[in-house]
């Protein structure tokens, strides 16, 4: 038996990267799952979870975009009934310099990694209470610890969710609902290997090689390994857990010289 057995999970932007490793690991752990993005491929994933027995329905969501997030939800609770976990695992990244950035790609960070997570999670925070519930928001390294040019907007959206995170935590701890985050550093996404392209167009592979050689374990992560930490998160496992943030990046944050930029 899973750790997450009957459990009903809903995961925003798990059509891929991050988001489907989630998806996957909550399902071999028991979790009834709702798949959420903006996606089509969210489905395929739901359809290949499903045909390896479990259970897995895919909603369609934006999460800038409140009728869209009560649809979504709705249609959880029309297949599961109830959700007991919330993983807020949608964003978004361009690169671009401060002074450079527009005002639309600003706002762009913003809506979709600050707002779509408050949106979301006003909306679950009532089905948790009284069942133990958990939330797990993904934050990054990015922002509160580290940082590199043309992330001012991805760094400011991912640092907020910390104290989003700290302060819900304490807020909801009477309800007895957990609030933690987890703080990747380089995955191996289609959102890196956006990244890359943005920074390298003719061998974005080079940009992610190098991100590699420069990480202690001398890798980027796989999505399944953050999908074992979120699971962890939102198990009674972590019952006693709450406003904490968990850094998952190989070591990346540790090399002094690394994060000066020698």
């Amino acid at each position: 038996m899973g750790i997450l057995q009957d459990k009903v999970a809903l995961i925003t932007g798990a059509s891929m990267g991050i988001g489907s490793g989630i998806a996957k690991v909550f399902a071999e752990e028991g979790a009834r799952v709702s798949l959420a993005a903006r996606s089509a491929q969210t489905e395929e994933l739901a359809q290949e979870l499903r045909e390896n027995g479990y259970e897995a329905i895919a909603v369609t969501m934006d999460v800038t975009n409140i009728q869209s997030v009560k649809q979504a939800v709705q249609s959880t609770l029309q297949q599961y009934g109830t959700i007991d976990i919330l993983v807020n695992n949608a964003g978004v990244c361009r690169l671009g310099s401060f002074e450079e950035m527009s005002d639309e790609d600003r706002d762009f960070h913003f809506d979709v990694n600050i707002k779509g997570v408050w949106n979301v999670t006003r909306e679950v925070v009532p089905l948790l209470k009284g069942k133990q519930g958990k939330i797990v928001i993904m934050s990054s390294v990015t922002g509160d610890m580290v940082a590199d040019p043309g992330e001012v907007a991805y760094a400011t959206s991912k640092a907020a969710l910390i104290g989003f995170t700290k302060a819900l935590a304490v807020e909801l701890a009477p309800d007895g609902i957990t609030v933690n985050a987890i703080c990747p550093g380089y995955v191996l996404t289609p959102m890196a290997e956006s990244i890359a392209k943005q920074s390298n167009e003719t061998n974005p592979d080079a940009v992610l090689q190098g991100i590699a050689d420069a990480v202690p374990l001398k890798r980027l992560a796989d999505p399944i390994e953050i999908g074992h930490l979120a699971a962890f998160l939102a198990s009674q496992k972590a019952a006693y857990i709450t406003g904490a943030q968990f850094v998952i990046d190989g070591g990346s944050t540790l090399p002094e010289t690394v994060s000066v930029g020698g």
